[in-house]
């Protein structure tokens, strides 16, 4: 059976709720292109932005733990991948567009620089005064400017709505400014559903690596509400944690947390009931959302999460080393630009600025290559 493009937009149409967002009424691409014959515009859009060499970049950016402390914690990559596993998941239970989540899911920390968000807080310092740094923002500099992948458009040409979804991805870390994409409205539902689906990943794979790591122990999250809850859901005592313990305790978390949130949302909708994507678009507030006693569970959980793991010692240690790898390879490739690769030195000779240049020089470096730019740029006895 061959099925064409044609069969999945009737699917859409026939299987998706009212306020799904079918692909066939999408706004398009600012460069109009045939449609492809057996992919939606949305699947189209999702493989282009795995095919980028800023998606393989993710392999090797912190997520919290740098990339030389061990192969077992989670990186940029295995991050995004699991917000696109529960965004997927959720869109499904909802009726919402699950490849078009999964194209916003698979994009949403493409701007992300090396040492996570160390990383972002120096490039935003040292670009005070030269239209600062988001990668929010940079996401979407990638998929429009920065990745070269046709000779007929600079970036990947994706649609409006993959677009406008990066753009307005936010969590209580990252705060989207919207500008140029309708920001007086809401994302679509399925932009809505990317942004918990990266909260839910974050804080269960956290405190997992915090776990495993040994920053943080069982007795340290001892009266914690979901920790207790945690236990009590999968009959556990609190003694002899081993690692079977762990994954069974995170697992059960993602499952509540997923559970929570479609819960709420769904009696959202039932409450509002939109009739079209661009109903949630308007209404007052995010329809998606968790219920209020797991939200202050999670407020909880996050507050502890920063005293005890993101300000550990360790992680602290870690922060300013990259803020200083970061801080000096800026302050070196701007004195002296000729020290930037020739392809890059060539967007300064067709009069880009300098500082925008080296902030996407070094925004697209891996933790390990900015490690091996610094030791050859400033150890004396390193080939360069």
């Amino acid at each position: 059976m061959f099925v064409l493009r044609e069969e999945y937009e009737e699917r859409e149409a026939r299987f998706l709720a009212p306020y799904g967002f079918k692909s066939r009424e999408s706004r398009g691409r600012a460069v109009p292109e045939d449609e492809h014959p057996y992919r939606t515009a949305f699947q189209r859009d999702r493989d282009r932005i795995l095919h980028t060499t800023a998606f393989r970049r993710l392999e090797y950016k912190t997520q919290v733990f740098v990339i030389y402390e061990g192969d077992y914690y989670r990186t940029r990559l295995t991050h995004t991948l699991e917000v696109a596993q529960i965004g997927r998941t959720m869109a499904r239970a909802l009726g919402a567009n699950e490849d078009l989540v999964e194209a916003i899911c698979l994009a949403h920390d493409l701007g992300h620089p090396p040492f996570g968000h160390a990383g972002e807080s120096t490039l935003n310092a040292l670009m005070a005064g030269h239209g600062g740094f988001d990668h929010n923002r940079q996401s979407l500099r990638i998929v429009d400017f920065l990745e070269q992948r046709f000779p007929d458009f600079r970036g990947l040409n994706l649609t409006w709505e993959v677009r406008e979804g990066i753009v307005k991805h936010e969590t209580e870390y990252d705060i989207a400014d919207a500008a140029g994409f309708e920001p007086e409205k809401r994302g679509t539902l399925e932009a809505q559903l990317a942004n918990p689906a990266d909260e839910i990943a974050y804080n269960a794979h956290d405190l997992d690596d915090g776990l495993r790591s040994g920053l943080i122990t069982p007795r340290d999250l001892d009266g914690i509400a979901w920790w207790e809850r945690l236990k009590e859901s999968i009959g556990w005592p609190g003694d002899h944690f081993t690692d079977l313990v762990r994954h069974r305790l995170i697992r059960r978390f993602i499952g509540l947390l997923v559970t929570d949130l479609l819960t709420e949302t769904h009696r959202r909708l039932e409450m509002w009931g939109p009739d079209s994507p661009e109903a949630v678009r308007r209404l007052p507030e995010n329809v998606v959302a968790f219920s209020p006693e797991v939200q202050r569970m999670n407020r909880e959980l996050k507050t502890f999460l920063l005293e005890r793991f993101y300000r550990h010692p360790r992680v602290i240690r870690m922060q300013k080393k990259a803020e200083r790898v970061v801080a000096e390879l800026f302050q070196a490739y701007v004195a002296e630009p000729a020290q930037l690769p020739l392809e890059v030195q060539a967007r300064l000779e067709e009069g880009e600025d300098l500082y925008r240049v080296v902030c996407d020089y070094i925004a697209g470096m891996t933790d390990r290559f900015a490690l091996q730019e610094y030791a050859k740029m400033f150890d004396p006895y390193e080939r360069v």
